[in-house]
């Protein structure tokens, strides 16, 4: 289960939660997270108090573990943690990539997911970054990427 909010409405809210299924039943993962589409300034203020980056960014994810295995209550999902999109980068993402916004937003859900499963990259080589390599390869086997 996850929680997905909406402050653009601009995002349909059950296209994303089905593709979430996906993503999460093909990598096999449980759990519970927040997912929040945000704008370019709240993204900013985010970005400036974290990560002391006084601009905004795509995507901004907060694992609960960070390496650290929290324990459960049988029964119960595991906290994932939370993950921020903001839009406004999301499309000039899209603009940028010459893709559509849809595939952008496939694209984001994955990286989020694959960030808060630990995995982390240190620049946006997609060719020499493991991370954004499964993360393009997994678009890929999921037929996330438009033809």
């Amino acid at each position: 289960m996850h929680y997905i909010e909406d402050e653009t409405e601009s995002i349909n809210i059950e296209e994303v939660d089905a593709l979430l299924g996906k993503i999460l039943r093909y990598l096999g993962e449980t759990g519970d997270f927040s997912l929040h589409f945000i704008s370019d300034e709240k993204m900013r203020a985010l970005n400036s108090e974290y990560r002391g980056i006084d601009d905004p960014t795509d995507i901004l994810t907060f694992a609960i573990n960070d390496g650290v295995v929290f324990p459960s209550v049988e029964g119960e999902e595991k906290e994932l943690g939370d993950i921020f999109i903001s839009i406004d980068s999301m499309t000039r993402n899209a603009t940028a990539l010459s893709v559509d916004r849809a595939e952008e937003l496939r694209r984001l859900l994955v990286h989020g997911v694959l960030h808060l499963r630990g995995m982390d990259h240190k620049t946006n080589d997609f060719s020499t970054e493991p991370m954004l390599r499964e993360q393009e390869r997994i678009l890929e086997a999921l037929d996330f990427l438009k033809k």
